[in-house]
């Protein structure tokens, strides 16, 4: 094989595109974009109709805007992947950041076959505090795939990709950057949003407010990522988590259960 189609193989297993799925970001996607300048040459930013000026920091960052209609978290980003450049996606959202530990390997990154996707370990933030424990203490999420074998699913929240049986899964070492909020106010407004999207998906799978549901739940969260995850080690930033996921479990079952008492009235 000559020097050439050599090179050709080379770009073709290296080359991804960086997926972010975005409304009214403004605050935190600059500082996110410019985490992954350098990484590829397809930065593909899709926005559903952003009023606080997301649109211009985007181009400004030199990344490819694309906009359109919301159509739930899933399918909006199945729309978004396919208008990527390459068909290896890193998808994020506009909250995430990488480390340099995680672009380094991005750099370094070469995979085997299609049939592989990549899990990602996160650092989260409440504010610049980061949760090393509780809840977002250990987490990780698959977000480095193939497009034409790995897609998401069609939940409008709390998506999924969806993996054939014969993905393999392997992990890439460093740390996406996320920032959950800007302040109180934000991430309340963020959990109540995401309480009426559970409690919508729930509805439509057919699943009720148990007692236990929405009068243990909630309290049983608070103890296991207060207690059990050691969430008090993150001092009053693992407090506020713990009692701010409590509230969206009750929230969540509790407008569940209002959209079933709605359901029986009609």
């Amino acid at each position: 094989m000559d020097e050439k189609a050599k090179h050709h193989i080379f770009v073709i297993m290296t080359n991804f595109s960086i997926v972010i799925v975005c409304r009214n970001e403004t605050h935190v996607i600059g500082r996110s974009l410019s985490s992954m300048l350098g990484c590829t040459d397809d930065i593909l930013v899709y926005d559903n109709g952003s009023t606080d000026g997301t649109q211009e920091r985007v181009k400004e960052s030199g990344a490819r805007l694309i906009e359109g209609a919301w159509e739930g978290f899933g399918p909006t980003k199945n729309r978004a992947i396919a208008e990527a450049k390459y068909d290896w996606i890193l998808s994020l959202d506009a909250d995430e950041a990488l480390d340099p530990e995680l672009k380094r390997s991005l750099e370094e990154w070469r995979p085997q076959t299609e049939l592989e996707v990549f899990n990602i370990a996160f650092k989260n933030f409440l504010g610049e505090r980061h949760l090393a424990y509780g809840e977002w203490g250990r987490d990780s999420h698959i977000r480095l795939f193939n497009r034409t074998k790995v897609k998401w699913d069609d939940a409008p929240v709390h998506e999924r990709l969806i993996l054939p049986e014969t993905i393999k899964v392997k992990k890439l070492k460093g740390f996406v950057l996320h920032r959950t909020m800007k302040d109180l106010r934000d991430y309340s407004n963020k959990m109540v949003y995401y309480a009426m999207l559970g409690a919508e998906k729930y509805f439509q799978q057919g699943k009720k407010a148990s007692w236990f549901k929405l009068h243990v739940s909630p309290g049983f969260n608070f103890f296991k990522f207060y207690i059990l995850q050691l969430g008090f080690l993150d001092g009053y930033a693992g407090y506020f988590s713990a009692r701010m996921t409590t509230w969206y479990t009750f929230m969540k079952y509790a407008r569940l259960k209002e959209l079933w008492q709605n359901k029986t009235k009609i």
